[in-house]
């Protein structure tokens, strides 16, 4: 059974900056896509920015492009978030697929997900 663990949440004023990490384990790790969501009070989940196994391929929801920045490869991977903006406040998720690259950004297409931290970001 695959687990993954987030780590790196907490609180953080506007503009200021966050690194979220998540560690994959109990698996036979080959060909994941790993992603991270986020989900704001009230509002549904939505997708942040993905990272193939290889860590060569990455893509970002627009609302984070030129801010977020997903690195890694295997089983981990780190956010660093910069110039946060009060709208990022939400619970992240990391997720995890099977499989080759997924680009897309539907949640159903991923199998495992960590139990989330939180991330507030005060304007």
């Amino acid at each position: 059974q695959v687990q993954l663990v987030e780590s790196g949440g907490g609180l953080v004023e506007a503009g200021g900056s966050l690194r979220l990490s998540c560690a994959a384990s109990g698996g036979s790790f080959s060909a994941y896509t790993m992603a991270w969501f986020r989900q704001a009070p009230g509002k549904e989940r939505e997708f942040v920015a993905g990272i193939s196994w290889t860590g060569e391929i990455t893509n970002y929801a627009d609302s984070v492009k030129g801010r977020f920045t997903i690195s890694g490869d295997n089983a981990k991977n780190t956010v660093q978030m910069n110039s946060l903006k009060s709208e990022d406040t939400a619970v992240y998720y990391c997720a995890a697929r099977t499989g080759r690259w997924y680009p897309g950004s539907s949640e159903r297409a991923y199998d495992y997900w960590g139990q989330g931290t939180q991330v507030t970001v005060s304007s």
